[in-house]
Parts: structure tokens; C-alpha cells; sequence
């Protein structure tokens, strides 16, 4: 399997137009869990800058963690006209801040690429008070025909779809692993993303687990793709449903 690092490098054009956001209500759900407006925010994982876009459009100072080259690179194209936005090479284990400069961590679809011990270990040590930590995912729901068809399709057409579905959300042995005794605070918010045609292969092609053009599967995939659209849209557009899960705390420092 491609380093995580590196594993979406050759997707970032598909991630930055297809991925979802996440819900408006975010932000306003963190700051009631002690999220507040001068703590700095170290977005870790931060990618092509779709979580880093939501805090600076809410007036946080954000410092956007990226090992990879190409969608650090598409964030500062995004944001680097911003004076809250601060773009940095590092990882999780170790994102090159100083000791307490920030207060606050996010991590959004993202955690689960990192090393719960070690993760948790930067995070004592760049965070100061309030010491909020917010680990997040948008999980696309199932229970829809088209979703089901969507899933389906994955496992038909897809490369290793079946061995990291589960690694792309939050498992209590993964969350145990990170939080120990620390008490944590579960919240669930909807959210919704309308696709057009272009939107549903470009949102299909931003997984690393997606064939890309001259792999022996792509053509399957994106014919399934096109059965699909055709099957279930709807004034030409789908709508893929998300519960965007959020586990959030205030990490003793």
C-alpha cells in the first residue's frame, strides 16, 4: 500500500472540487465545547484546505499540517492570501510547532492515518489551554438504493476498498487508543452533498481506492458510475448523505 503521506498526491485536482465540506454548524458545535475565538487552531492532516477554509471563514488563526507535497500545495493556492492561515510541513507525530502555541487541534478525515500514542503526545505539547481537540469524519450513510449501488460498485470496481472502508472512520479501539481515560464528547451532524454527473465521477476519482485512467479496472468502474447516475438522479443530480461524526475533548496539559 502507497505511504499515507503520499496516498492521495495524484488526486488533489478531484479532492479540492469534489470532496465534501462539512456542515455549517461545525464550527458553532466546537466553540460550544470550549473552542474559543483567540485559541489558534493546528489543523492537522489538513490537505488541500477544506477544514482549514471552514475555521478561517469563522475568524480562527489556522495552522495547516501537511506532509504531502501536492495538496499542501493546493491549499496555499486557496488560502495563502489569508493572514490567518499558516501552511506547514509536518505530520501528526510531529508538526514543527512550538510548544504551546496553539489551542486547539483538528483533525478532519484524517486521524485515522496517524499513530494514536505518538499523535497524542504532539498534541500535549503544542497545545496551552483551552486544550480542545476535535477529531472528525463525514461517513457517507448506506440504506438508499443509490448509496447501496455506490458501496456495491466500490467493492466490485475498486482497488483495496474492502481492507480500508473501516480505517476511514472512527473504531472504538481507535478512539480508545487515542483517548485512554480522557473523557470525550460524541456529536453527529448531517450533512449532504448534491453531484452532478462530472460530480459523481470526480467525487469517486478523489478516493485513493478508485482505479485511475490505465488501470485495468477503470473502465468498469466509471461505467457502473455512469449506470448508476442515470439509474437514480433526480433533475440531473444525486445526493450522497454524510453523518459527519465529531469526538471532541480538552486534553489535560
Amino acid at each position: 500500500m502507497t505511504d499515507s503521506t503520499e496516498r492521495f498526491g495524484d488526486r488533489v485536482r478531484d479532492y479540492v472540487l469534489h470532496r465534501p465540506r462539512y456542515p455549517k454548524e461545525l464550527v458553532a458545535a466546537l466553540a460550544r465545547e470550549g473552542l474559543t475565538r483567540d485559541a489558534a487552531v493546528a489543523d492537522v492532516g489538513s490537505g488541500t484546505g477544506i477544514s482549514a477554509r471552514m475555521l478561517i471563514d469563522a475568524g480562527y488563526e489556522v495552522f495547516a499540517i501537511e506532509p504531502n507535497g501536492p495538496m499542501r500545495a493546493a491549499a496555499e493556492a486557496e488560502l495563502a492570501g489569508s493572514p490567518l492561515f499558516h501552511s506547514v510541513n509536518g505530520t501528526a507525530e510531529a508538526t514543527t510547532l512550538a510548544a504551546r502555541s496553539v489551542g486547539a487541534v483538528l483533525a478532519a478525515q484524517a486521524f485515522h492515518w496517524f499513530d494514536p500514542p505518538r499523535a497524542l503526545a504532539e498534541m500535549r505539547r503544542i497545545l496551552r489551554a483551552p486544550g480542545v481537540v476535535a477529531l472528525v469524519w463525514n461517513e457517507r450513510r448506506t440504506g438508499t438504493a443509490l448509496l447501496d449501488a455506490y458501496e456495491r460498485a466500490l467493492f466490485e470496481h475498486g482497488l483495496d476498498y474492502g481492507s480500508v472502508r473501516h480505517q476511514d472512520t472512527a473504531s472504538p479501539t481507535m478512539l480508545a487508543s487515542f483517548f485512554g481515560t480522557i473523557p470525550f464528547t460524541t456529536l453527529v451532524l448531517p450533512n449532504a452533498q448534491r453531484l452532478d454527473r462530472a460530480g459523481l465521477f470526480g467525487r469517486a476519482r478523489s478516493s485513493s481506492y478508485v482505479p485511475q485512467k490505465g488501470h485495468s479496472k477503470h473502465d468498469a468502474m466509471m461505467h457502473a458510475l455512469g449506470e448508476l447516475f442515470d439509474r437514480h438522479q433526480t433533475d440531473g443530480h444525486v445526493t450522497f448523505d454524510y453523518d459527519t461524526r465529531v469526538y471532541v475533548a480538552a486534553i489535560p496539559l
